[in-house]
């Protein structure tokens, strides 16, 4: 039996309300769609499609930052483990804002160099095709799995609005999402994909205020009654607003301390939020985006974290939990529970948090998928090429080529628990590229041998500690639970290859090399005045 099925019985939303949310569903994924196609530009030239001309204003940029933390996974997974968990939950929430703060630290820096892909930030200190290679490399083992557990849960979210749980109904609606999706992501460009992510915030905040409030009203409007109720209705009242509910806490005090790093950290230097942050027109532009999108995002988490607390009051986390073992669907039966069943509201309700679902999945796969294809595009592709127009052609082909193999992966892997792959990615970006963009930016005698020792030591090591951790064998939880060769005992691989990645980066950088790459005192002129060094420049 897999630990993460839904419950074949499980219908949140109920007939009666079926057909008006489907049909109202169907006509808003036809505008999107058709927003999207309308949106593509017809211009070949990279630089339009990859940082729409570096043309983007603060605030919409901004909002396009705060949008790309507005995934689908974070939507349902957030409440969910709040409902479930309590202590755990609320602590992932707050770790998925405070990466706001590191990124906002690197922002201008990211910005004034004027580079805007992995491979291109990974050249600053480093020459030759190696550490393209090397960056594209890194960017697709972290894409893959976020596309798999994406456009698996926009299956598992669709399904349940038809009112369909069973494993094939899920697997159906994954996969008629992920074509849809899949059709998007192939004409889309980072204008297009930036308008959305700007509807989508507001729509998204407004209707989880909306179900806040409406919990609230069931409470009197007193958030210590409603948090009362949650602890009165969870699994364990006595534990659920202190750490160790999650299944992982057993593993003990240094792996919630490996989870909390590398969640901070590599949610913070993602591919697509690196390639974001470049399409501001300055390096001020860019710290200002910031600035606005953290507002933004700790206005949604804040929102989200109610939402899980009152899923547990008013629902409750046993009733959710023998339905839905990891809480998925938790925001989806609130939002059904807050109204009277036979209230028009309350389609309307559920209709908007399905369409806020679809945006989240549409603009998280788009993004995610288009900056791995603008790595290979740019980093691989256009070093063998001086056309424009073949290095869009083969962007938009390496995009189609994506979506369908993380679409065909979420279709094999359903009946598996593979939700470990997100803390996997964000191992991957917290070990291969925080440490090499941290010492590209303020080290000194960081060369090509440390920067590639850095990079691939850390993605060596996070794939091998993954493997032989207890997310894959060994425990109930696991990909393979009957399999026991998990003698790593972390789940999280970040614990031991984040420092060796700093490790692996000073080790190779200690012997000096002839090529050094760029020169150090120009890179740190650039990086912090956005302009390039040259003899009237000050010292």
């Amino acid at each position: 039996m897999n630990f993460y099925a839904l419950s074949s019985s499980f219908d949140p939303v109920g007939s009666e309300a079926q057909t008006p949310v489907i049909m109202t569903f169907l006509i808003f994924i036809g505008l999107s769609l058709l927003c999207v196609f309308m949106l593509a530009t017809q211009k070949d030239h990279p630089e339009s499609l990859y940082i729409a001309d570096r043309s983007l204003s603060p605030v919409f940029n901004g909002f396009a930052l705060a949008g790309e933390q507005i995934s689908i996974a974070v939507l349902i997974a957030i409440p969910g483990a709040i409902t479930l968990f309590g202590y755990d939950g609320f602590s992932a929430a707050i770790d998925s804002f405070i990466s706001i703060a590191v990124l906002l630290l690197l922002s201008q820096k990211i910005r004034n160099s004027g580079l805007y892909t992995l491979g291109g930030l990974f050249s600053m200190r480093a020459s030759g095709p190696a550490p393209r290679i090397a960056a594209t490399l890194v960017t697709l083992t972290i894409t893959i799995p976020i596309l798999l557990i994406q456009l698996r849960a926009a299956g598992i979210i669709t399904a349940l609005l038809i009112g369909m749980s069973t494993d094939e109904a899920q697997v159906i609606c994954t996969i008629l999402m992920g074509c849809l999706v899949t059709c998007f992501a192939v004409v889309a460009d980072l204008r297009g994909t930036s308008f959305l992510q700007v509807v989508k915030v507001p729509i998204t905040l407004v209707t989880l205020a909306v179900i806040t409030l409406l919990a609230l009203k069931k409470f009197d409007w007193d958030p210590g009654t409603l948090l009362a109720a949650a602890v009165d209705k969870s699994v364990s009242p006595d534990e659920f607003l202190s750490p160790g509910l999650w299944p992982y806490a057993s593993l003990g005090s240094l792996n919630t301390f490996g989870d909390h790093m590398v969640l901070i950290l590599g949610t913070a230097v993602m591919p697509h939020l690196l390639l974001r942050i470049s399409a501001s027109s300055t390096g001020r532009s860019a710290r200002r985006s910031m600035s606005i999108a953290a507002g933004l995002v700790g206005a949604f988490f804040l929102l989200l974290i109610t939402t899980g607390f009152a899923a547990a009051a008013v629902v409750g986390s046993r009733r959710i939990g023998a339905a839905d073992p990891i809480g998925q669907s938790s925001l989806i039966w609130l939002s059904s529970a807050v109204l009277s069943d036979d209230s028009g509201i309350r389609t309307s309700l559920i209709t908007v948090v399905a369409c806020v679902s679809f945006l989240a999945v549409l603009t998280t796969v788009t993004s995610v998928t288009f900056a791995a294809a603008v790595s290979f595009a740019h980093d691989v592709f256009a070093q063998s090429t001086h056309s424009h127009a073949a290095e869009v052609r083969f962007l938009r082909l390496a995009v189609f080529i994506l979506c369908a193999g993380g679409l065909s992966l979420s279709a094999a892997t359903h009946n598996y628990p593979v939700e470990f792959l997100i803390t996997f990615s964000t191992s991957i970006a917290a070990s291969c590229i925080f440490p090499a963009l941290i010492c590209s930016f303020f080290w000194r005698r960081f060369n090509s041998r440390g920067l590639l020792w850095s990079v691939y030591g850390g993605l060596i090591l996070c794939i091998t500690l993954t493997i032989f951790s207890p997310a894959v064998s060994g425990t109930n939880y696991a990909l393979w639970p009957e399999a026991n060769f998990d003698w790593y005992p972390f789940q999280s691989p970040g614990l031991i290859s984040v420092p060796a990645a700093f490790i692996l980066g000073w080790l190779g950088s200690k012997r000096p090399q002839r090529d050094t790459g760029n020169d150090f005192r120009s890179i740190q002129y650039r990086i912090t005045t956005g302009n390039e060094f040259g003899p009237g420049a000050a010292d």
